[in-house]
């Protein structure tokens, strides 16, 4: 017999000091919970009772739900947590260019850098703390090269890996940090530009995406109104169809969104 695979299980990154955090981990709260619940109960209920016409099945559906939804919930909030997080380097940089450009070190880079996050999203922003960890260490005779390849592997952005590996050689090789971090911040809003450009472009295939989705809920209801007992019958055979037309439209839809859902 062949040995079951073990399910591998993540092993969060650790930071260089103990405040630090593991971007592809999200800790949901307990509002966070209920919300991930209340909308799969939600939906469920809705689709089953359009299909079947069955509040108790409705009901069981939405408790099989509660589970998976939280994890689509998470994954939702870790996605968007990790595009707000690349925005707000983005502006990091711009910051450390003109702090660069005024004659000031790494330390004091990154600490008019600290100030600017600070004013533009508040002490409690993502950036803010990792600004803050990158002072601390730099403080305790951390390599700010060091901290970046930490920030990098905790956060899952290619652009600040990048930017870590262009840093690091600057900074060992004596080169000029200002030009480089100005064009290491030209790249990256470049970057920025043409995922936008491409959303923009893909937002019409989203809507039509779900449109898609939801015209299942419109047609149903539609036929058994007409009078189509067929339709409306939860024989064994209909059972059986609908089932299978929900898992083909679910399957259709996460293909669609992977699809659509392009990375530069």
């Amino acid at each position: 017999m062949r040995e079951k695979k073990e399910k591998e299980i993540y092993e969060p990154v650790r930071g260089l000091l103990e405040e630090a955090v593991d971007y592809h981990v999200y800790e949901m709260k307990l509002s966070d919970r209920i919300i991930a619940a209340a909308l799969g109960f939600a939906s469920a209920i809705v689709v089953v009772y359009v299909f079947f016409h069955s509040i108790l099945f409705g009901v069981a559906g939405g408790i099989l739900l509660l589970v998976p939804a939280q994890r689509f919930y998470r994954d939702y909030k870790i996605q968007k947590r990790s595009k707000t997080l690349l925005l707000q380097f983005k502006d990091l940089l711009e910051s450390l260019s003109s702090s660069y450009s005024a004659g000031q070190n790494t330390v004091g880079a990154f600490q008019d850098a600290k100030n600017d996050m600070i004013s533009v999203y508040g002490e409690d922003a993502d950036i803010t703390a990792e600004v803050e960890l990158m002072i601390r260490g730099m403080d305790n005779n951390l390599q700010a090269e060091e901290l970046l390849f930490n920030f990098a592997a905790r956060s899952g952005l290619a652009d600040v890996e990048s930017f870590a590996n262009v840093f690091e050689v600057a900074n060992r090789q004596g080169s000029n940090l200002k030009q480089i971090i100005a064009d290491s911040r030209e790249i990256i809003n470049d970057k920025i530009e043409i995922e936008m450009e491409i959303e923009t472009m893909l937002q019409a295939n989203k809507n039509e995406l779900n449109v898609m989705v939801l015209m299942p809920l419109l047609i149903v209801p539609m036929l058994g109104g007409l009078g189509s007992s067929t339709i409306t019958a939860n024989t064994f055979l209909n059972v059986v169809i609908k089932m299978i037309c929900i898992a083909i439209f679910a399957g259709s839809y996460l293909v669609g969104r992977k699809m659509i859902d392009i990375k530069i």
